[in-house]
């Protein structure tokens, strides 16, 4: 993906280790891309959301955004002056890649879930992704999420306390 667009590659690399919708992720500018931290309206909630860009990938993005003009949008379209590209290109951008690592299809969801199965499975914490998420219940989050009953089942086997 990275050989093909650069522009590619950040909607990947912001979509996995952010989490935000693709919807705020889209409306995202250069400048956002070197705060420490960033704060948006997100646009499903209408919610204030604060984030950070995790220091890690910051060798990827900053060098990014070094290319940008100011006030450029990161997601930038190749159709009119200054205008994100849509939720539609942003799909067809990641179901190529999935389909060039042979992958079954996936959506633009898949990043921001993709997220937060990967800081659960690191942090154990679901109340800390609930509230990254704005979801109203920890099972709303552990569904979305994909850990299912099952899992839950085998982990509390695993504990043991007597």
């Amino acid at each position: 993906m990275r050989s093909r667009s650069e522009r590619d590659f950040m909607i990947f690399l912001l979509g996995i280790c952010v989490g935000l919708r693709i919807s705020d992720l889209l409306r995202l500018k250069k400048e956002d891309l070197y705060k420490p931290h960033i704060t948006i309206i997100e646009k499903k909630t209408k919610k204030t959301k604060r984030f950070k860009i995790p220091g890690y990938i910051k060798k990827y993005v900053v060098p990014f955004a070094d290319q940008l003009h100011d006030g450029d949008f990161i997601f930038k379209s190749r159709q009119g002056k200054n205008k994100p590209i849509c939720r539609s290109t942003a799909y067809k951008i990641l179901n190529d890649a999935a389909k060039a690592c042979h992958l079954q299809e996936i959506g633009t969801h898949t990043l921001r879930k993709t997220f937060g199965y990967h800081h659960y499975k690191v942090n154990h914490d679901v109340a800390i992704l609930q509230e990254l998420f704005n979801h109203s219940k920890p099972e709303i989050t552990l569904r979305y999420i994909g850990i299912t009953q099952d899992q839950i089942d085998r982990s509390v086997d695993k504990v043991k306390l007597i």
